[in-house]
């Protein structure tokens, strides 16, 4: 029997086995990690191409991540509250608007009735605080009290020629005038507009 370039034949060359020599495993385990690196290397380049076609990011954990902040930096929509530095409700409701995803800043002074008449808000419709909400290119809406987020999201979508909704008063149950064991009222959301005409924007 003899040996020769790793094989292992008997005399009558009948049969052939591999023979595993000292240097065969280690060289295809080499071979096998350089394969797969590059393997791995060219499936990345490939979907980063890919994404990069589709004007996106390349897949994975920290640009999905990376990405998904991009999105609600852009989407977030800005929201001004002018309100009494002591008011509870007012701060829940701005608690309220932050949990639907507006990013809110808080102008906290004693007197906010020159904001109301600043912004065309008329007694009849005042509550405690007043908010300006971004609408984009310019254009803003005026937000008078316990408003519901989703009210406001709908007026952002359907953009309609009004100054701005109000909830006048302070209806309990209204998003941050919320008393446990106490019945909610029933309460409207108005649109109003410069001419001082209103209309029932929502019923809750």
């Amino acid at each position: 029997m003899h040996q020769q370039h790793g094989y292992r034949t008997d005399r009558g060359g009948s049969r052939a086995t591999l023979v595993r020599h000292h240097w065969y495993r280690p060289v295809a385990v080499a071979l096998t990690l350089t394969l797969g690196v590059a393997a791995c290397q060219r499936g990345e380049e490939a979907s980063g191409a890919r994404a990069a076609d589709q004007g996106g990011v390349p897949a994975g954990p920290v640009a999905a991540v990376e990405s998904l902040a991009s999105t609600a930096a852009r989407t977030a929509v800005a929201v001004t509250v002018y309100k009494s530095p002591s008011c509870g409700c007012c701060a829940a409701w701005v608690d309220h608007m932050k949990e639907a995803g507006f990013a809110v800043t808080t102008v906290d002074q004693e007197d906010v009735t020159p904001i109301k008449a600043q912004y065309g808000v008329a007694d009849s419709l005042a509550s405690c605080h007043t908010a300006i909400v971004d609408a984009g290119d310019g254009a803003r809406y005026v937000v008078e009290g316990h408003v519901p987020a989703a009210d406001v999201r709908r007026l952002l979508r359907e953009r309609p020629q009004v100054v701005g909704l109000a909830a006048p008063g302070m209806p309990v149950g209204s998003p941050g005038m919320e008393m446990p064991g106490t019945t909610p009222d029933r309460y409207d959301v108005v649109s109003f507009g410069r001419d001082g005409a209103t209309r029932v924007f929502a019923s809750h």
